[in-house]
């Protein structure tokens, strides 16, 4: 098989060749092996049948993408990876950076029989500097198993997301993933102090300060956050991570409307300011599909058309909690919010989590799930699952019967970001159903200013529709920088731009 790829910014024509012959297949297999040893470095599906092995690297967790590749390596260290990308470089083959591949673009698994290029095996912690609270992390180190390194240290990662268990950190900032507490410490742009990566031809890019001030010349690693391994592949990260809050509080409650949401969240930000850590929404119906799913007890007696959580995130319990009480009875009083539980204990506190948290994976309980994740301004954010649920109802695609394609439409996300995960929860994914779905969403952000990306990135379902939120002038310079990095097309070719 013979892989082609088209459009860079000088219309070169490049053919990435894999399954050129036999033969070639072969010895480039035998080249990995090599190089990287025997055993689970290389999943070899050429040689022998290895599929079940292959499945996990070819497939997305929502099973809407899915891979042909043949070949699998994983190095154990920046200069393997060197070695391993100028090879792939010289012969033209293709590869696929893959972290977690927790991803919900298609921007981690092969399109065709790319060879993916695993970070799994690059695992380790580098050094912490208690003081200054940088941490420095190979980039296959899980994202839950660092949180909890760095929580013996008195700190914490400054990223959370709810696949934490399996995403990778890498992955993380090849993606400029967002997550629950970015309201409070930021994006991975601001926390991001070094990267060390490699480059398509094998050079190593050693940018791995330490640093939180250094302005001598054009800051490269930015480039690399968010660029979803198009440019090269994380290797290290240097980090600042937060200490870790002496007193953190959790109150979730429930609202009559988004105008009434919306005043909430004003409110906590001038009542709660410094200490306000995360404030996010969830629609009834999205709660309600939890209750379904899960069977578990609601955390308020009534159900309402919105729920809010807060979290605050402090050094003083009793301050924080206190603040927190004369929120919630400030906005109870006001009948800006119908009805609230404040958390007692941690116990509590994960409960109430749960209600957020457990949403996507609830949501895929009857088959697949077309998700959107989108900036909106804040006072337009809900419009969109309301417009959206509207189009697919008069289409006749949302129902409790089974030849009725849509479950549900919700919305959901983080209400301090202006950030809304739409979700359409459906029993089988349908032609109809996206028909009716794109390019409408695309098109009904672009009119309101808005980015059809918030946090997931392109991958493979958002690149043809980036010109929704970028202009031309904008994705022809993403071009000329590709070329510049990528000249061959090899890095992982055909998503993004």
């Amino acid at each position: 098989m013979g892989l082609a790829l088209h459009g860079y910014a000088n219309s070169k024509h490049v053919d990435i060749h894999i399954f050129k012959e036999t033969a070639n297949l072969l010895s480039h297999v035998e080249f990995f092996k090599n190089l990287l040893g025997g055993g689970s470095a290389v999943i070899d599906g050429v040689s022998d049948d290895a599929s079940a092995d292959l499945e996990p690297f070819n497939s997305d967790w929502m099973r809407k993408y899915k891979g042909q590749t043949k070949l699998v390596i994983r190095p154990k260290s920046t200069e393997e990876m060197a070695k391993a990308l100028s090879y792939c470089n010289d012969n033209m083959l293709a590869v696929v950076p893959q972290g977690g591949n927790s991803g919900l673009v298609g921007g981690s698994v092969p399109v065709y029989d790319e060879i993916v290029v695993s970070t799994s095996k690059m695992n380790g912690i580098r050094s912490f500097d208690s003081v200054s609270g940088t941490l420095v992390v190979d980039a296959g180190c899980i994202l839950e198993t660092t949180d909890q390194f760095l929580a013996d240290k008195g700190h914490i990662f400054p990223l959370d997301l709810g696949a934490k268990g399996s995403c990778q950190i890498g992955g993380n900032v090849a993606t400029n993933a967002g997550g629950l507490r970015l309201l409070r410490y930021g994006s991975l742009h601001g926390n991001v102090l070094g990267l060390e990566v490699v480059l398509p031809d094998g050079t190593i890019m050693d940018d791995l300060t330490t640093l939180r001030k250094n302005n001598t010349g054009y800051d490269l690693k930015q480039l690399f956050i968010g660029a979803e391994g198009t440019l090269g592949v994380i290797t290290g990260i240097s980090v600042l991570c937060p200490q870790k809050p002496a007193a953190v509080n959790v109150a979730f409650f429930g609202l009559e409307s988004f105008e009434k949401v919306q005043t909430a969240y004003r409110e906590a930000k001038h009542q709660l300011s410094e200490i306000l850590s995360a404030f996010e929404l969830m629609d009834g119906r999205s709660q309600g599909l939890i209750c379904d799913v899960t069977k578990k007890k609601r955390p308020l007696d009534n159900e309402y058309p919105f729920y809010c959580l807060v979290e605050t995130s402090g050094s003083n319990t009793d301050h924080d909690k206190e603040k927190l009480e004369n929120f919630l009875e400030h906005v109870m009083g006001e009948e800006i919010v119908s009805d609230g539980v404040l958390a007692q204990d941690e116990t509590q506190m994960q409960s109430l989590w749960s209600w957020r948290e457990g949403i996507p994976e609830c949501l895929g309980h009857w088959g697949g799930v077309y998700k959107y994740d989108v900036s909106i301004p804040l006072s337009q954010l809900y419009e969109l699952v309301e417009d959206t649920r509207e189009r697919l109802v008069s289409a006749g695609l949302v129902g409790d019967e089974d030849d009725k394609p849509v479950v549900a439409v919700v919305g959901y996300g983080h209400m301090g970001d202006s950030n809304l995960h739409l979700n359409v929860a459906t029993r089988r994914f349908d032609k109809a159903v996206e028909e009716k779905l794109e390019p409408f969403v695309y098109e009904w952000i672009s009119k309101r200013n808005g980015s059809i990306s918030a946090e997931h990135g392109l991958g493979l379902q958002k690149k043809p529709y980036i010109g929704y939120s970028r202009s031309k002038t904008m994705i022809e310079l993403m071009k000329r920088i590709k070329y510049i990095f990528d000249p061959n097309g090899i890095m992982n070719p055909y998503k993004y731009i």
